[in-house]
């Protein structure tokens, strides 16, 4: 049986194959969810996407499933357990923001804001096609979004983070032209 054609990103660890495989651009609409992943990419600020991916399951069981009202409700002794999960990356700034943007996703919600809707809003409720060809760390589209999410009291969403999200949560279909799953998300 052929070999799969691949991302090149993808690589040849079983983890990061199996991401790449079953979660890396399929559209993802679930608010919370999109909220979760945003954060990981939050994280993965300055590191390789790999270091997030073996730590995610240890992220979860430390912000609380990722649920915002509970992390809204972190406070100072959270931070400092969370400094001291060695399962997780304990950067201060990073936990901080997640507290933070848990209280600006409840917020958006109180104002009537749907996560998801909001999100979605930014490709017109579908997916970009990017050229398959040409990756780039950071577009137009998401020095906006960025720009949008920060107005909101978001910390972490830089253009490159957003645009990586993007692409995670298939906003944005970048799956190169020769990879198999290009048209299968």
């Amino acid at each position: 049986m052929a070999e799969l054609t691949r991302c090149a990103w993808a690589g040849s660890d079983p983890l990061m194959r199996a991401y790449h495989d079953e979660e890396w651009g399929v559209p993802e609409r679930d608010p919370r969810a999109l909220w979760e992943k945003l954060q990981l990419d939050g994280f993965q600020a300055g590191l390789a996407w790999i270091t997030v991916l073996r730590k995610r399951d240890a992220f979860r069981t430390g912000f609380a499933g990722f649920d915002p009202e509970t992390v809204a409700a972190f406070g100072e002794a959270d931070v400092e357990r969370l400094l001291g999960d060695a399962g997780i990356i304990r950067s201060r700034q990073k936990i901080e923001a997640t507290i933070g943007n848990a209280r600006a996703y409840l917020e958006m919600h109180e104002a009537g804001d749907d996560f998801g809707d909001f999100c979605w809003a930014f490709v017109d409720g579908k997916p970009l096609r990017g050229d398959g060809v040409e990756i780039f760390a950071k577009t137009p589209l998401s020095e906006a979004f960025s720009k949008e999410l920060k107005r909101r009291g978001f910390k972490f969403v830089g253009p490159t983070i957003v645009h990586a999200w993007m692409q995670a949560v298939g906003l944005v279909n970048d799956h190169s032209v020769e990879c198999f799953r290009r048209d299968q998300v």
